[in-house]
């Protein structure tokens, strides 16, 4: 484990272990990089003490299940959303906690916005996030009669093309 959880007061270990406990991460990393970075502990460092303590706990942490990805929760979810949906869109993020994760989105067009449906992070049960997400969405925009996108389905890129993007360009001017 790393040596910096020793450099802690004790109310912000209890405060860090009640957020790994409860599978929040992001909140535990911030409260640890607070109170250490007065000590010259970067992000990265303190994402280590965080992810020492996952470890620490066990079986203790309540893992958050994933969003589903069953076509009736997923039809739901879009039905619920204050809009037309007028495509499904699958296009991948990243964070230096989960790596790369792929988000699952209704567009809308009236109002025009986008609702989330799932994210969508790699499991070691199951296929690929990108495939995982293709199967999902795809299921979704046909049962909706709907298009459906993912620029880059094969290899993480946040830089791909969106679809209102690439409708914008279809269109002209």
């Amino acid at each position: 484990m790393s040596g910096w959880w020793d450099y802690l007061e004790e109310r912000t270990c209890r405060e860090v272990d009640a957020d790994v406990l409860r599978d929040r991460r992001l909140s535990a990393v911030k409260s640890v990089w607070e109170a250490l970075r007065p000590l010259g502990v970067g992000l990265h460092e303190a994402e280590r003490v965080v992810h020492a303590r996952y470890e620490a706990l066990g079986d203790r942490v309540q893992h958050t299940p994933p969003d589903p990805l069953d076509l009736p929760s997923l039809a739901a979810r879009a039905a619920a959303l204050p809009g037309r949906v007028a495509a499904v869109e699958a296009f991948w993020d990243g964070d230096t906690v989960h790596d790369w994760f792929v988000l699952l989105v209704a567009v809308l067009d009236a109002p025009e916005g986008e609702g989330h449906l799932a994210t969508v992070y790699h499991r070691r049960d199951g296929p690929p996030a990108g495939v995982a997400a293709a199967m999902a969405g795809r299921a979704l925009a046909d049962h909706l009669h709907v298009p459906f996108h993912f620029a880059s389905a094969d290899v993480p890129d946040d830089d791909a093309p969106r679809w209102r993007a690439i409708q914008g360009l279809t269109e002209g001017p």
